[in-house]
């Protein structure tokens, strides 16, 4: 009886490592892998596609995460130095001045009653320092409550640099027309490209190849249609599957609808982001002997996923990201 609850758990443990490979074998491993440039940590934005959804941030990338500058305060000013009039020996000698001239006014002899030849001639000259002092800390204050409001006013959305709205710029992709990309996050990277028909050709002809590649185990046809990284988290996939002597096959693989979230240019890098659902036959079967491990031969199954696409000097596309749907 104990050796039976000890196989069950053991089969248990199996089945939770080898869950996640079983569910999702396919090209990419329904991971959000790969790189986007200077975007890769910013969420490309919605398509008809993939509405209404922030895509699923990297598991797998080799673009280090980048912190945000932290954005200006409206009206900040510099860091107070110690009170009105600045810090250290300035502090100091003003403040026992000023004590002083208070101590002249309570024993009836003025403001600087208290001290007398060259310091009398000192006393007016403080009297005039305070009073620069005080307008001049009177403008700060009347500077420091207008700005915010001028801060805060209406602007143009585009020159603010904040992302268009979804659908001005995605459109349908088999629809042949010439699209531009925007920027996402509020600060958009490099400048928008025009991404036309013959792109759109060449991205669902990737999606194609690397699915056969993929089934075909061909690491270097992977390695020609991908970047040096997704070609690394292919390989290492494969490796994966087949130490666990199994072996996935995507094939008949359909786009469905496609469109573009954005495209970007940066320095001799073209960057597109393509919206695509498309369908295929998934199956993973046991090398050994040919049987379906997961998935159904006979029937279709539909993905909705985020490529990015890159290609150098105007040459050939190449992927350089998938991303899952949040």
């Amino acid at each position: 009886m104990r050796r039976s609850a000890r196989f069950l758990a053991a089969l248990a443990m199996l089945a939770l490592v080898f869950g996640p490979a079983l569910a999702e074998a396919r090209p990419g491993g329904g991971f959000s892998s790969g790189s986007r440039g200077s975007r890769s940590f910013s969420p490309p934005p919605a398509t008809r596609t993939i509405p209404n959804t922030t895509p699923r941030p990297f598991d797998r990338s080799a673009t280090p995460p980048t912190r945000p500058a932290a954005p200006a305060t409206p009206g900040a000013a510099a860091p107070a130095r110690g009170g009105m009039f600045g810090g250290g020996f300035m502090a100091g000698m003003m403040g026992g001045l000023i004590g002083v001239g208070l101590g002249g006014l309570l024993f009836g002899n003025g403001l600087f009653g208290g001290i007398s030849g060259f310091a009398g001639i000192l006393g007016l000259l403080l009297q005039v320092a305070l009073i620069v002092f005080a307008v001049r800390f009177v403008m700060k204050l009347i500077r420091n409550r207008q700005q915010p409001a001028m801060a805060g006013g209406p602007r143009p959305q585009a020159a603010a640099g904040g992302p268009a709205p979804a659908g001005s710029y995605a459109r349908q992709m088999q629809d042949g027309r010439p699209m531009g990309g925007m920027g996402a996050g509020g600060a958009p990277a490099g400048v928008p490209v025009q991404v036309g028909p013959a792109d759109f050709q060449a991205f669902e002809r990737l999606l194609r190849d690397i699915n056969i590649a993929w089934t075909r185990r061909d690491e270097p046809a992977l390695a020609s249609l991908a970047t040096a990284e997704m070609a690394s988290y292919f390989r290492s996939d494969l490796r994966d599957l087949a130490a666990r002597n199994w072996q996935n096959e995507t094939r008949d693989v359909k786009l469905e609808q496609g469109d573009l979230s954005e495209a970007w240019r940066e320095g001799n890098a073209e960057y597109a982001t393509v919206a695509m659902r498309f369908s295929l036959v998934d199956v993973t079967r046991d090398m050994s002997n040919g049987a379906v491990v997961e998935g159904d031969p006979e029937s279709r199954k539909t993905v909705s996923e985020l490529w990015t696409f890159v290609r150098q000097n105007g040459g050939a596309w190449r992927l350089s990201a998938i991303q899952q749907p949040g």
